[in-house]
């Protein structure tokens, strides 16, 4: 019985300081992550790079998922007219992200847009959902850079559906 005890408890401290499940919540991240998916995010990720996908709060204290483009010092500008999202001034190729190149568009929507080019300022990242016509994202004033502060986790593992289980990144 002790032997339990001791296993209940190391697996909640596990789940309570490194590692967290969260569920996906909307579309913004198709074609990659569909509402209803489930996904480990470790709480320890260390230093964030392009390409990361992580779980933070937003200014609503809401958890968002999101794909990390920029980290602090980097310039991140956006061609509405071709979709194209430039990085230190040279065009993301969102093909390694399972993505289309040219995706980015400007969304008619009464959500006030950020001006590009941005610098990404310290301590933040700039962020952008794979599904780029519904995401509310960095490109928006009422998201903006994200702090890695504000950051929960990256995520890791694809728990759920089964089918799809995996290592993400």
């Amino acid at each position: 019985m002790e032997e339990i005890a001791v296993a209940v408890t190391i697996v909640v401290l596990v789940f309570t300081f490194l590692f967290r499940v969260v569920t996906v919540n909307g579309i913004s991240m198709l074609p990659n992550f569909t509402g209803g998916d489930r996904l480990l995010v470790t709480n320890i990720h260390g230093d964030l790079q392009q390409g990361d996908v992580v779980v933070a709060v937003n200014v609503l204290e809401e958890p968002i998922i999101k794909r990390v483009i920029a980290t602090e010092n980097q310039t991140v500008d956006i061609d509405f007219d071709t979709g194209t999202v430039y990085v230190d001034g040279q065009p993301l190729d969102e093909t390694q992200f399972g993505l289309e190149n040219g995706i980015t568009v400007k969304v008619n929507t009464s959500e006030e847009m950020i001006s590009f080019p941005q610098t990404v300022p310290p301590g933040c990242v700039f962020v952008l959902g794979d599904n780029r016509l519904v995401s509310e994202d960095s490109r928006y004033m009422a998201v903006g850079m994200i702090s890695t502060d504000n950051i929960l986790g990256k995520v890791f593992f694809r728990i759920y559906p089964f089918d799809q289980m995996g290592v993400i990144g």
